[in-house]
């Protein structure tokens, strides 16, 4: 039987999917903890690495927990027992089990959390939204994706697919715009987006799919699309190069960040046996990790009925 790789080894290979010079400036991903000279035989995969979700790996006799949020976004000066971040390490190192997190590097990856979100909406000629320059990468990579919808489907049909391909939350997805008009383009950024509108417009996307859309840039990006439409229909252009602003689905972060697990399993496990001739067996966590565990619609309408 084929020696199982270790720790330095499967890093190295994760490292060759999701290398880490795409990183943003500010993240920091990585191995987190870990033996580097530990055999990595069982590997379990999360989008956040939750106290439940490092139980869950402990549980199924994990070797390696790969996460798609970091368990630290900014420098720490202890991992005591004061807060759950230090409760998670304690765990992990007592029970053997590596954290190795794929944030802002996996995102902008070929066939990363971008494009495993893209792909399962159905997007077909994908490009990156921001692109990053890489020499050693035969694919196109960056921030995002934007693709073309196949067919003549409409923002309903769109958002419907969205909500049918996503993971279950309490939080479901919200849609601004006119649910009838017909969709060619499509931009996706897992993660929080609000802050690239204007890499979207400039994409010539007709719907934007991200999430954590905050009130205020998600009503100017809708009010400034309803009139530009009024201005086209008037026949005055109002040039600036950028198109129509798109309509918004808004969907739950983590839900949409999950779809990254459709692909990286059968991609780790690939490269890590095609690389030490041992194919770990690789697990995708059940557990919903969506902070929100009540939903309730307004019934503002219901009372206003009631009062008149």
């Amino acid at each position: 039987m084929t020696e199982a790789p270790n720790l330095s080894q499967a890093v190295h290979a994760l490292q060759d999917l999701y290398p880490l010079r795409y990183a943003e400036d500010w993240d920091a991903p990585g191995l987190v903890v870990g033996d580097l000279r530990a055999p990595v035989r069982v590997i379990h995969c999360a989008v956040d690495p939750t106290l439940d979700v490092v139980d869950e790996a402990i549980s199924m006799g994990a070797d390696l927990l790969i996460t798609h949020h970091p368990l630290f976004f900014r420098a720490v000066h202890e991992v005591s027992g004061l807060g759950f971040r230090g409760e998670i390490v304690r765990r992990l190192i007592e029970h053997h089990c590596a954290l190795w997190v794929g944030h802002t590097n996996a995102d902008a990856a070929y066939r990363g959390v971008a494009d495993s979100a893209a792909t399962a909406f159905g997007l077909e000629e994908l490009r990156p939204l921001v692109p990053i320059e890489d020499a050693n990468s035969s694919h196109q990579v960056g921030l995002g994706r934007v693709g073309v919808m196949p067919g003549s489907k409409t923002l309903g049909d769109v958002a419907r697919r969205v909500a049918e391909v996503l993971p279950a939350t309490q939080l479901g997805i919200q849609v601004s715009g006119d649910l009838d008009a017909v969709v060619h383009t499509v931009a996706v950024l897992p993660g929080s987006g609000d802050s690239l509108f204007e890499e979207v417009r400039n994409s010539s996307a007709d719907v934007y799919i991200t999430s954590d859309l905050r009130h205020h840039p998600a009503t100017d990006a809708r009010q400034q699309a309803l009139y530009e439409i009024e201005m086209r229909q008037a026949g005055i252009p109002l040039g600036g190069g950028a198109s129509s602003s798109p309509a918004l689905i808004n969907t739950p972060h983590s839900a949409i960040e999950g779809l990254w697990f459709n692909n990286a399993p059968q991609d780790v496990a690939n490269r890590i046996e095609a690389s030490s001739g041992f194919r770990p067996r690789i697990s995708v966590s059940s557990l919903n990790t969506d902070p929100w565990t009540m939903c309730i619609p307004g019934a503002a309408e219901e009372r206003h009925s009631e009062l008149s």
